[in-house]
Protein backbone atom coordinates (compact mmCIF):
# COMPACT_ATOMS: atom_id res chain seq x y z
CA UNK A 1 0.00 0.00 0.00
CA UNK A 2 1.47 3.43 -0.91
CA UNK A 3 1.85 6.14 1.73
CA UNK A 4 -1.15 8.40 2.33
CA UNK A 5 -1.99 11.69 4.00
CA UNK A 6 -4.21 11.27 7.04
CA UNK A 7 -5.87 13.79 9.34
CA UNK A 8 -4.60 13.38 12.90
CA UNK A 9 -8.04 14.32 14.28
CA UNK A 10 -10.73 12.64 12.15
CA UNK A 11 -8.55 10.15 10.19
CA UNK A 12 -9.81 11.37 6.82
CA UNK A 13 -7.35 10.21 4.14
CA UNK A 14 -5.97 11.90 1.03
CA UNK A 15 -3.52 10.82 -1.68
CA UNK A 16 0.05 12.09 -1.25
CA UNK A 17 -0.04 13.79 -4.66
CA UNK A 18 -2.78 16.18 -3.50
CA UNK A 19 -1.60 19.68 -2.49
CA UNK A 20 -3.23 20.06 0.89
CA UNK A 21 -2.06 21.20 4.34
CA UNK A 22 -5.16 20.76 6.52
CA UNK A 23 -8.04 18.32 6.51
CA UNK A 24 -10.90 19.45 4.28
CA UNK A 25 -13.41 17.89 6.71
CA UNK A 26 -12.34 19.15 10.13
CA UNK A 27 -9.33 21.40 9.53
CA UNK A 28 -6.94 19.12 11.42
CA UNK A 29 -3.25 18.74 10.68
CA UNK A 30 -2.12 15.99 8.33
CA UNK A 31 0.36 13.16 8.84
CA UNK A 32 2.15 11.19 6.17
CA UNK A 33 1.20 7.60 7.01
CA UNK A 34 3.33 4.75 5.69
CA UNK A 35 2.46 1.06 5.42
CA UNK A 36 3.63 0.08 8.89
CA UNK A 37 2.66 -3.58 8.50
CA UNK A 38 4.93 -3.83 5.49
CA UNK A 39 7.76 -1.97 7.22
CA UNK A 40 7.48 -4.20 10.28
CA UNK A 41 8.30 -7.19 8.11
CA UNK A 42 10.90 -5.63 5.81
CA UNK A 43 12.91 -3.08 7.83
CA UNK A 44 15.48 -3.99 10.47
CA UNK A 45 18.27 -2.11 12.20
CA UNK A 46 20.67 -3.79 9.78
CA UNK A 47 18.81 -2.21 6.84
CA UNK A 48 19.99 1.19 7.97
CA UNK A 49 23.33 0.09 9.43
CA UNK A 50 24.39 -1.32 6.04
CA UNK A 51 23.96 2.09 4.47
CA UNK A 52 26.21 3.93 6.93
CA UNK A 53 29.21 5.44 5.19
CA UNK A 54 28.01 4.76 1.65
CA UNK A 55 29.01 7.17 -1.09
CA UNK A 56 25.98 6.28 -3.19
CA UNK A 57 22.98 8.60 -3.47
CA UNK A 58 20.44 8.81 -2.00
CA UNK A 59 21.64 6.75 0.97
CA UNK A 60 24.68 8.99 1.58
CA UNK A 61 22.16 11.43 3.05
CA UNK A 62 21.36 11.20 6.76
CA UNK A 63 17.73 11.65 5.76
CA UNK A 64 17.39 9.35 2.78
CA UNK A 65 19.33 6.59 4.51
CA UNK A 66 15.93 6.05 6.16
CA UNK A 67 13.97 6.45 2.92
CA UNK A 68 11.40 3.78 3.84
CA UNK A 69 10.38 5.92 6.83
CA UNK A 70 10.48 9.25 4.97
CA UNK A 71 9.02 8.83 1.47
CA UNK A 72 9.33 5.22 0.33
CA UNK A 73 7.55 5.67 -3.00
CA UNK A 74 9.52 8.61 -4.43
CA UNK A 75 11.83 7.72 -7.35
CA UNK A 76 15.47 8.27 -6.48
CA UNK A 77 15.87 10.56 -9.47
CA UNK A 78 13.42 13.10 -8.02
CA UNK A 79 15.13 13.38 -4.62
CA UNK A 80 16.60 16.83 -3.94
CA UNK A 81 19.51 16.29 -1.56
CA UNK A 82 22.68 18.28 -0.76
CA UNK A 83 23.23 15.70 1.03
CA UNK A 84 22.12 16.58 4.56
CA UNK A 85 22.18 14.90 7.94
CA UNK A 86 25.03 12.72 9.17
CA UNK A 87 25.49 15.26 11.97
CA UNK A 88 27.63 14.44 14.98
CA UNK A 89 26.42 13.27 18.36
CA UNK A 90 28.84 14.70 20.90
CA UNK A 91 29.44 13.23 24.36
CA UNK A 92 29.94 16.29 26.59
CA UNK A 93 30.97 15.17 30.11
CA UNK A 94 31.78 18.70 31.35
CA UNK A 95 28.35 19.95 30.34
CA UNK A 96 26.75 16.81 31.76
CA UNK A 97 28.35 17.61 35.11
CA UNK A 98 27.17 21.23 34.91
CA UNK A 99 23.64 20.11 34.03
CA UNK A 100 23.64 17.40 36.70
CA UNK A 101 23.19 14.22 34.67
CA UNK A 102 25.22 11.04 34.26
CA UNK A 103 25.52 11.22 30.47
CA UNK A 104 24.70 14.05 28.11
CA UNK A 105 24.98 13.97 24.33
CA UNK A 106 24.43 16.94 22.03
CA UNK A 107 23.15 16.23 18.51
CA UNK A 108 24.43 19.15 16.44
CA UNK A 109 22.07 19.93 13.60
CA UNK A 110 24.05 23.09 12.88
CA UNK A 111 26.36 20.81 10.90
CA UNK A 112 23.81 20.52 8.08
CA UNK A 113 24.58 22.18 4.70
CA UNK A 114 22.92 25.54 5.47
CA UNK A 115 23.69 25.36 9.18
CA UNK A 116 20.44 24.18 10.75
CA UNK A 117 18.10 21.22 11.17
CA UNK A 118 15.75 22.75 8.59
CA UNK A 119 17.74 21.06 5.82
CA UNK A 120 16.40 17.68 6.89
CA UNK A 121 12.85 18.90 6.49
CA UNK A 122 13.56 20.85 3.34
CA UNK A 123 14.97 17.87 1.44
CA UNK A 124 11.65 16.16 2.14
CA UNK A 125 9.54 19.17 1.24
CA UNK A 126 11.38 20.23 -1.91
CA UNK A 127 11.52 16.62 -3.10
CA UNK A 128 7.73 16.47 -2.78
CA UNK A 129 7.50 19.78 -4.65
CA UNK A 130 9.41 18.15 -7.50
CA UNK A 131 7.10 15.11 -7.36
CA UNK A 132 4.09 17.44 -7.62
CA UNK A 133 5.64 19.35 -10.52
CA UNK A 134 5.42 22.80 -8.89
CA UNK A 135 7.89 25.51 -9.87
CA UNK A 136 7.59 27.90 -6.88
CA UNK A 137 7.90 27.23 -3.16
CA UNK A 138 7.48 29.66 -0.28
CA UNK A 139 7.74 30.02 3.48
CA UNK A 140 7.45 32.51 6.30
CA UNK A 141 10.60 32.47 8.38
CA UNK A 142 12.45 33.71 11.43
CA UNK A 143 15.60 32.88 9.48
CA UNK A 144 16.69 29.24 9.32
CA UNK A 145 13.76 28.04 7.21
CA UNK A 146 14.40 30.76 4.67
CA UNK A 147 18.09 29.87 4.33
CA UNK A 148 17.25 26.22 3.82
CA UNK A 149 14.37 26.79 1.41
CA UNK A 150 16.47 29.18 -0.68
CA UNK A 151 19.32 26.69 -0.96
CA UNK A 152 17.20 23.65 -1.78
CA UNK A 153 15.02 25.55 -4.23
CA UNK A 154 18.15 26.75 -6.02
CA UNK A 155 19.53 23.20 -6.06
CA UNK A 156 16.24 21.93 -7.52
CA UNK A 157 16.05 24.72 -10.11
CA UNK A 158 12.79 26.21 -8.85
CA UNK A 159 11.94 29.63 -7.41
CA UNK A 160 12.15 30.12 -3.66
CA UNK A 161 10.09 32.85 -1.96
CA UNK A 162 10.57 33.88 1.69
CA UNK A 163 8.57 36.24 3.91
CA UNK A 164 10.50 37.85 6.79
CA UNK A 165 9.40 40.21 9.49
CA UNK A 166 11.14 43.59 9.15
CA UNK A 167 13.10 43.52 12.41
CA UNK A 168 15.13 41.17 14.62
CA UNK A 169 16.23 38.90 11.80
CA UNK A 170 19.76 37.56 12.30
CA UNK A 171 21.87 38.75 9.37
CA UNK A 172 23.58 35.39 9.03
CA UNK A 173 20.22 33.90 8.10
CA UNK A 174 18.96 36.76 5.95
CA UNK A 175 22.25 36.78 4.04
CA UNK A 176 21.85 33.12 3.12
CA UNK A 177 18.37 33.56 1.67
CA UNK A 178 19.52 36.49 -0.45
CA UNK A 179 22.77 34.80 -1.52
CA UNK A 180 21.00 31.65 -2.68
CA UNK A 181 18.75 33.71 -4.95
CA UNK A 182 15.37 33.52 -3.23
CA UNK A 183 12.78 36.25 -3.66
CA UNK A 184 13.08 37.75 -0.16
CA UNK A 185 10.35 40.07 1.14
CA UNK A 186 10.42 41.87 4.49
CA UNK A 187 6.94 42.57 5.83
CA UNK A 188 5.79 44.78 8.66
CA UNK A 189 4.42 41.83 10.65
CA UNK A 190 5.63 39.13 13.02
CA UNK A 191 6.21 35.48 12.07
CA UNK A 192 2.70 34.33 12.89
CA UNK A 193 1.08 36.95 10.65
CA UNK A 194 3.60 36.23 7.90
CA UNK A 195 2.73 32.54 8.01
CA UNK A 196 -0.94 33.39 7.52
CA UNK A 197 0.02 35.68 4.63
CA UNK A 198 2.19 33.12 2.89
CA UNK A 199 -0.63 30.60 3.01
CA UNK A 200 -3.09 33.11 1.55
CA UNK A 201 -0.72 34.20 -1.21
CA UNK A 202 0.28 30.61 -1.99
CA UNK A 203 -3.34 29.58 -2.34
CA UNK A 204 -4.07 32.47 -4.68
CA UNK A 205 -0.97 32.05 -6.86
CA UNK A 206 -0.48 28.29 -6.86
CA UNK A 207 2.71 28.30 -4.77
CA UNK A 208 3.70 25.29 -2.62
CA UNK A 209 4.09 26.14 1.10
CA UNK A 210 7.12 24.68 2.88
CA UNK A 211 6.59 25.72 6.48
CA UNK A 212 6.23 22.94 9.01
CA UNK A 213 2.50 22.75 8.33
CA UNK A 214 3.68 20.79 5.29
CA UNK A 215 3.71 17.16 6.49
CA UNK A 216 6.59 16.18 4.19
CA UNK A 217 8.83 18.64 6.05
CA UNK A 218 8.28 16.74 9.28
CA UNK A 219 9.07 13.41 7.64
CA UNK A 220 12.58 14.69 6.98
CA UNK A 221 12.97 16.12 10.47
CA UNK A 222 12.06 12.75 11.99
CA UNK A 223 15.48 11.51 10.96
CA UNK A 224 17.24 13.66 13.58
CA UNK A 225 16.00 11.22 16.20
CA UNK A 226 16.34 8.09 14.09
CA UNK A 227 19.96 8.97 13.37
CA UNK A 228 20.71 9.86 17.01
CA UNK A 229 19.39 6.51 18.21
CA UNK A 230 21.33 4.70 15.51
CA UNK A 231 24.46 6.56 16.66
CA UNK A 232 23.75 5.23 20.16
CA UNK A 233 23.71 1.75 18.60
CA UNK A 234 19.94 1.61 18.94
CA UNK A 235 20.07 2.09 22.72
CA UNK A 236 17.30 4.50 23.68
CA UNK A 237 18.24 7.40 25.99
CA UNK A 238 16.08 8.25 28.96
CA UNK A 239 15.34 11.76 27.70
CA UNK A 240 15.41 13.79 24.50
CA UNK A 241 15.42 17.55 25.09
CA UNK A 242 14.85 20.13 22.35
CA UNK A 243 13.96 23.80 21.86
CA UNK A 244 10.36 24.60 20.94
CA UNK A 245 9.24 27.37 18.59
CA UNK A 246 6.82 26.47 15.82
CA UNK A 247 7.02 22.92 17.26
CA UNK A 248 7.76 21.11 14.02
CA UNK A 249 10.81 19.35 15.45
CA UNK A 250 9.13 18.09 18.60
CA UNK A 251 6.16 16.96 16.52
CA UNK A 252 8.45 15.09 14.15
CA UNK A 253 10.37 13.53 17.04
CA UNK A 254 7.22 12.07 18.53
CA UNK A 255 6.20 10.58 15.21
CA UNK A 256 9.68 9.12 14.69
CA UNK A 257 9.72 7.46 18.10
CA UNK A 258 6.19 6.14 17.71
CA UNK A 259 7.04 4.57 14.35
CA UNK A 260 10.39 3.13 15.50
CA UNK A 261 8.59 1.47 18.40
CA UNK A 262 5.72 0.26 16.22
CA UNK A 263 8.02 -1.53 13.76
CA UNK A 264 10.23 -2.91 16.52
CA UNK A 265 13.48 -0.97 16.06
CA UNK A 266 13.34 0.27 19.67
CA UNK A 267 11.83 -1.44 22.69
CA UNK A 268 10.68 1.64 24.63
CA UNK A 269 10.04 5.35 24.19
CA UNK A 270 12.29 7.97 25.77
CA UNK A 271 10.62 10.91 27.46
CA UNK A 272 10.65 14.18 25.53
CA UNK A 273 11.15 17.65 27.03
CA UNK A 274 10.32 20.73 24.96
CA UNK A 275 12.01 23.92 26.15
CA UNK A 276 10.62 27.34 25.26
CA UNK A 277 11.90 30.86 25.87
CA UNK A 278 9.94 32.71 28.55
CA UNK A 279 8.91 35.39 26.08
CA UNK A 280 7.67 32.86 23.54
CA UNK A 281 6.10 30.09 25.59
CA UNK A 282 2.51 29.38 24.53
CA UNK A 283 3.07 25.60 24.69
CA UNK A 284 4.49 25.87 28.22
CA UNK A 285 1.51 27.98 29.30
CA UNK A 286 -0.87 25.39 27.87
CA UNK A 287 1.06 22.54 29.52
CA UNK A 288 0.63 24.27 32.88
CA UNK A 289 -3.13 24.16 32.30
CA UNK A 290 -3.22 20.52 31.25
CA UNK A 291 -3.21 21.34 27.53
CA UNK A 292 -6.72 22.77 27.69
CA UNK A 293 -6.15 25.11 24.72
CA UNK A 294 -3.54 27.14 22.86
CA UNK A 295 -3.55 30.85 23.69
CA UNK A 296 -1.37 32.71 21.15
CA UNK A 297 0.93 35.39 22.54
CA UNK A 298 3.12 38.17 21.15
CA UNK A 299 6.55 36.55 21.20
CA UNK A 300 9.72 38.34 22.35
CA UNK A 301 13.04 36.58 22.91
CA UNK A 302 16.69 36.90 21.97
CA UNK A 303 16.42 33.35 20.59
CA UNK A 304 14.97 34.50 17.26
CA UNK A 305 14.70 30.97 15.85
CA UNK A 306 11.94 30.19 18.37
CA UNK A 307 10.32 33.64 18.59
CA UNK A 308 6.88 32.31 17.67
CA UNK A 309 3.69 33.01 19.59
CA UNK A 310 1.17 30.90 17.67
CA UNK A 311 2.87 27.59 16.80
CA UNK A 312 1.23 25.83 13.89
CA UNK A 313 2.28 22.36 15.03
CA UNK A 314 0.81 22.74 18.53
CA UNK A 315 -1.58 19.74 18.25
CA UNK A 316 1.21 17.44 17.09
CA UNK A 317 3.53 18.65 19.86
CA UNK A 318 0.83 17.94 22.45
CA UNK A 319 0.48 14.46 20.95
CA UNK A 320 4.24 13.96 21.29
CA UNK A 321 4.22 14.95 24.96
CA UNK A 322 1.33 12.59 25.67
CA UNK A 323 2.89 9.71 23.72
CA UNK A 324 6.21 10.05 25.54
CA UNK A 325 5.01 11.10 29.01
CA UNK A 326 6.97 14.26 28.32
CA UNK A 327 7.17 17.73 29.84
CA UNK A 328 7.42 21.36 28.75
CA UNK A 329 9.66 23.92 30.47
CA UNK A 330 10.54 27.57 29.91
CA UNK A 331 13.85 29.40 30.36
CA UNK A 332 14.87 33.05 30.41
CA UNK A 333 16.97 34.86 27.82
CA UNK A 334 19.66 35.25 30.48
CA UNK A 335 19.74 31.50 31.02
CA UNK A 336 19.77 30.84 27.27
CA UNK A 337 22.77 33.07 26.60
CA UNK A 338 24.77 31.75 29.56
CA UNK A 339 24.13 28.16 28.49
CA UNK A 340 25.09 29.08 24.93
CA UNK A 341 28.40 30.47 26.18
CA UNK A 342 29.15 27.14 27.88
CA UNK A 343 28.31 25.13 24.75
CA UNK A 344 30.42 27.50 22.66
CA UNK A 345 33.33 27.15 25.10
CA UNK A 346 33.42 23.42 24.41
CA UNK A 347 34.40 24.22 20.82
CA UNK A 348 31.00 23.10 19.53
CA UNK A 349 29.04 26.34 19.25
CA UNK A 350 25.35 26.94 18.54
CA UNK A 351 22.76 29.61 17.86
CA UNK A 352 20.90 30.99 20.93
CA UNK A 353 17.75 28.86 20.55
CA UNK A 354 19.84 25.68 20.66
CA UNK A 355 21.04 26.48 24.16
CA UNK A 356 17.51 25.90 25.47
CA UNK A 357 18.38 22.21 25.38
CA UNK A 358 21.27 22.52 27.86
CA UNK A 359 19.69 24.94 30.31
CA UNK A 360 16.44 23.00 30.02
CA UNK A 361 18.20 19.84 31.21
CA UNK A 362 19.72 21.64 34.19
CA UNK A 363 16.41 23.23 35.14
CA UNK A 364 14.55 19.91 34.95
CA UNK A 365 17.27 18.21 37.03
CA UNK A 366 16.93 20.95 39.65
CA UNK A 367 13.18 20.32 39.73
CA UNK A 368 13.68 16.57 40.13
CA UNK A 369 12.01 15.78 36.79
CA UNK A 370 15.17 14.43 35.16
CA UNK A 371 17.14 12.14 37.48
CA UNK A 372 20.88 12.61 37.85
CA UNK A 373 21.45 8.97 36.88
CA UNK A 374 19.72 9.33 33.50
CA UNK A 375 21.07 9.63 29.97
CA UNK A 376 19.97 12.64 27.95
CA UNK A 377 20.24 13.65 24.29
CA UNK A 378 19.93 17.39 23.69
CA UNK A 379 19.31 18.85 20.24
CA UNK A 380 21.34 21.80 18.96
CA UNK A 381 19.31 23.28 16.14
CA UNK A 382 21.62 25.78 14.47
CA UNK A 383 25.21 26.86 13.81
CA UNK A 384 26.98 29.48 15.93
CA UNK A 385 27.42 31.81 12.93
CA UNK A 386 23.65 31.97 12.37
CA UNK A 387 23.60 34.83 14.91
CA UNK A 388 27.18 36.08 15.28
CA UNK A 389 26.08 39.50 16.54
CA UNK A 390 24.63 38.02 19.71
CA UNK A 391 27.94 36.26 20.41
CA UNK A 392 29.99 39.45 20.25
CA UNK A 393 27.43 41.48 22.18
CA UNK A 394 27.18 38.86 24.93
CA UNK A 395 30.94 38.71 25.49
CA UNK A 396 31.33 42.49 25.27
CA UNK A 397 28.49 43.01 27.73
CA UNK A 398 26.31 45.03 25.35
CA UNK A 399 23.23 42.79 25.15
CA UNK A 400 20.24 44.59 26.60
CA UNK A 401 19.05 43.10 29.92
CA UNK A 402 21.70 40.34 29.81
CA UNK A 403 24.60 40.15 32.27
CA UNK A 404 27.16 37.70 30.93
CA UNK A 405 28.11 35.06 33.49
CA UNK A 406 30.78 33.51 31.25
CA UNK A 407 32.30 36.39 29.25
CA UNK A 408 35.36 36.18 27.04
CA UNK A 409 36.26 39.82 26.58
CA UNK A 410 37.84 41.11 23.40
CA UNK A 411 41.15 42.73 24.36
CA UNK A 412 42.62 45.83 22.76
CA UNK A 413 46.39 46.26 22.52
CA UNK A 414 49.10 48.49 21.17
CA UNK A 415 51.41 46.86 18.63
CA UNK A 416 54.21 46.08 21.10
CA UNK A 417 55.60 43.05 22.90
CA UNK A 418 55.22 44.86 26.22
CA UNK A 419 51.51 45.55 25.74
CA UNK A 420 50.77 42.04 24.49
CA UNK A 421 52.76 40.46 27.32
CA UNK A 422 50.82 42.45 29.89
CA UNK A 423 47.53 41.06 28.57
CA UNK A 424 48.74 37.47 28.24
CA UNK A 425 50.49 37.34 31.61
CA UNK A 426 47.42 38.65 33.40
CA UNK A 427 45.02 36.29 31.69
CA UNK A 428 44.38 33.02 33.47
CA UNK A 429 43.10 29.99 31.57
CA UNK A 430 39.37 29.49 31.97
CA UNK A 431 37.49 26.21 31.78
CA UNK A 432 33.75 25.66 31.47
Amino acid sequence: MPSILQCMDCSQQYPVDKIIYNCEICGGLLDVQHDMDKLRHTITRETFDRRLGTLDAPYNSGVWRYKELVNPDVPDGLIVSRPEGNTNLYAVPKLAEWAGVAKLYLKHEGENPTGSFKDRGMTGGVTQARVLGVDRVACASTGNTSASLAAYAAWAGIEGIVFFQNKQIAFGKLAQAIAYGATAIQINADFDRNLALVREVAGALGIYVLNSINPFRLEGQKTIIIEAIQQLRWQVPDWIVCPGGNLGNSSAFGKALHELYEIGLIDRLPRLAIIQAEGASPLFNSFQRGFDRLEPIHAETIATAIKIGNPVSYPKAVRTIRWSDGVVEQVSDQEIMDAKALIDRQGIGCEPASACSLIGVRKLVDKGVIKSSETVVGILTGHILKDADSVIQYHNGTLENIHAQYPNHLHQSEASIEALSKILESRQPTHA
